[in-house]
């Protein structure tokens, strides 16, 4: 009976299942534990603000009470309206502009095309707050060009849209420049071959080429303007939007249930995007195949010289908005002494955190770079090359990618119902660096995670094959390997990290205490206490940081290149 099972096993076709080894287990249990920090930093909190808007304030439920008096507050309810009507205005303003300087710096022959790419990078190392605090420099009740808005105030609408614009530009155009630059140019010698005019050529090879890439971009700058809090905060003024209205009911009124009520009101737009998004992303096919000819502009004076002119004005107006705020905190007093000096850099004497907040910001960015990238890297390596456990590996996945739906404000309301609850274990982190640390990791896993993915697909599952054949633990591979192959991806997830740390506002604003104070929040302080050139110094200082942090990393990836990297050179 027993030789014929055997028999039976090992008959050809037989379906052989691998036995669990140790690494195996070892493998499954530590992606685990990693998905649940993903539901304690994600899932459990959503679920308790979620809890919290259908309670009142004592704790007693009162099911959909709570909305319908959101939607019955006329100024509540016509904040639905204004944060969508700016985010689309936005969203067509950037997604235009971005499409025209993304394809003169890939399509033309125009010169400085470094120059212009450099500069979009501007805006990448500021806290949104930046872009407010130039425009009432530049246009506000004494600024400087105020006399070009014709009499309009650029505390409203107008400013929203134009600081909105300034920020979330750089996130548009990276996404449009990817998908102009691949391209096959067998396309455009058929067209010309069939002498299709250049517009049509445009709208039938250019525009179809670039649809998905456009898609996709549309949809982050809706996301990221209707969620945006610094914005609105500082130039918005009587203005109401969404994210502004959460800080209005938690931090104005104490009104924490009608803040989760608008917390779910600004969620439910965020996450319809990103499901479209991501139902569009599914359609998309390959452009490029083995046979694919790749596209060398040709030089066309009208074109290119046009192009340069477009760019020139772009870049202008970032170096305008970076360059007002930098001289706006070497003003002694605003408008009325413009001798410079450093007295706006004395943050201690001001009402916003002091210097410790600046450093408390890096400390805080450091521990967010160190930590999320071990765990946000190793989550990925277990999830893509462990054996088996499809259905972990897919949830894990899915867990991986909530995170990208969830705003910033929404995320850190939820941390305020779900780690200050008296009843919770984890209660003690609260008001803590950790708890700092641990939003910020969370609010900025997914494009680590999908980065460290895109990284690991690229190493053949060979490398984990030959290490089992030869009994080596899978962390010797990881080491010696995994990581060394790379430590290209790994420096640009930690260099995401700490970038977004320093810069984040609305993920900590309701989180950090007296001594965990932030750099970001610090600006935030002097720009409601009416400090506002010490809050644009504040601003700058992080600005500085940044970019001294993008120069560091742009060294070690060279450096590293050379010792870890020798493989890709021939």
């Amino acid at each position: 009976m027993s030789g014929a099972a055997t028999a039976a096993a090992a008959a050809p076709g037989a379906r052989i299942k691998p036995r669990m080894g140790r690494d195996d287990w070892i493998m499954r249990g530590a992606m685990v534990a990693i998905g649940l920090f993903l539901v304690l930093g994600v899932l459990l909190p959503l679920y308790t603000m979620m809890s919290k808007s259908l309670e009142d304030s004592d704790g007693a439920f009162v099911g959909l009470a709570n909305y319908v008096e959101y939607f019955s507050t006329p100024a509540l309810f016509y904040s639905i309206y204004n944060s969508l009507w700016i985010s689309v205005l936005s969203t067509v303003i950037v997604l235009v502009t971005a499409f025209i300087y993304g394809y003169a710096l890939t399509r033309t022959c125009m010169p400085f095309k470094g120059f212009f790419r450099m500069v979009t990078l501007v805006p990448l190392l500021t806290p949104s707050l930046l872009g407010g605090i130039s425009l009432v420099y530049w246009f506000g009740n004494q600024g400087v060009a105020k006399e070009l808005l014709l009499g309009e105030s650029i505390y409203g609408p107008i400013g929203i849209v134009i600081g909105s614009s300034y920020w979330v530009f750089p996130h548009a155009l990276m996404i449009v420049i990817t998908a102009l630059a691949v391209t096959d140019a067998r396309l455009y010698e058929a067209a010309e071959a069939l002498r299709a005019s250049k517009v049509r050529t445009f709208f039938t090879v250019t525009l179809p080429g670039a649809k998905y890439g456009l898609i996709s971009a549309a949809f982050v700058i809706f996301t990221l303007v209707f969620t945006d809090f610094g914005v609105p905060k500082v130039i918005g003024g009587s203005y109401n939007m969404l994210a502004t209205d959460i800080y209005k009911q938690v931090i104005g009124q104490q009104n924490f249930q009608m803040g989760a009520v608008v917390s779910v009101v600004l969620l439910i737009p965020a996450v319809l995007a990103f499901a479209v998004d991501r139902l569009v992303q599914r359609k998309q096919v390959a452009l490029l195949s083995a046979r694919a000819v790749p596209l060398v502009p040709t030089p066309e004076p009208v074109r290119d010289w046009s192009m340069f002119a477009f760019c020139s004005v772009v870049a202008a107006i970032i170096i305008c908005m970076l360059g007002m705020a930098q001289y706006a905190a070497l003003v002694t007093f605003w408008p009325y002494n413009l001798e410079l000096s450093l007295n706006n850099y004395n943050f201690d004497v001001m009402d916003g955190g002091g210097w410790e907040a600046y450093f408390n910001s890096i400390r805080m960015s450091l521990y967010t770079a160190a930590a999320g990238t071990l765990i946000i890297f190793f989550g990925a390596y277990l999830m893509e090359k462990g054996r088996g456990f499809q259905g972990g590996r897919t949830a894990f996945h899915m867990a991986a990618i909530v995170p990208l739906a969830v705003p910033g404000m929404v995320l850190g309301l939820s941390y305020i119902f779900f780690f200050n609850s008296p009843h919770n274990p984890l209660n003690g982190i609260y008001g803590t660096m950790l708890i700092l640390v641990l939003v910020t990791v969370v609010h900025f896993y997914t494009v680590s995670h999908l980065t460290a993915v895109t990284a690991l697909k690229q190493m053949d599952a060979e490398f984990e094959s030959v290490s089992a054949s030869l009994k080596a633990p899978f962390y010797r591979t990881f080491l010696r390997v995994t990581v060394p192959v790379c430590m290209p991806a790994i420096l640009d997830i930690s260099m995401y990290l700490f970038l977004n740390a320093m810069t984040t506002v609305s993920a900590v604003v309701f989180l950090y205490s007296s001594d965990t104070t932030l750099a970001s929040v610090a600006v935030l302080n002097m720009d409601d206490a009416g400090d506002i050139a010490p809050a644009a110094a504040m601003a700058m200082m992080i600005a500085y940081t940044c970019a001294g942090a993008r120069l560091l990393h742009a060294l070690l990836t060279r450096g590293l290149a050379r010792t870890t990297q020798a493989w890709r050179r021939r």
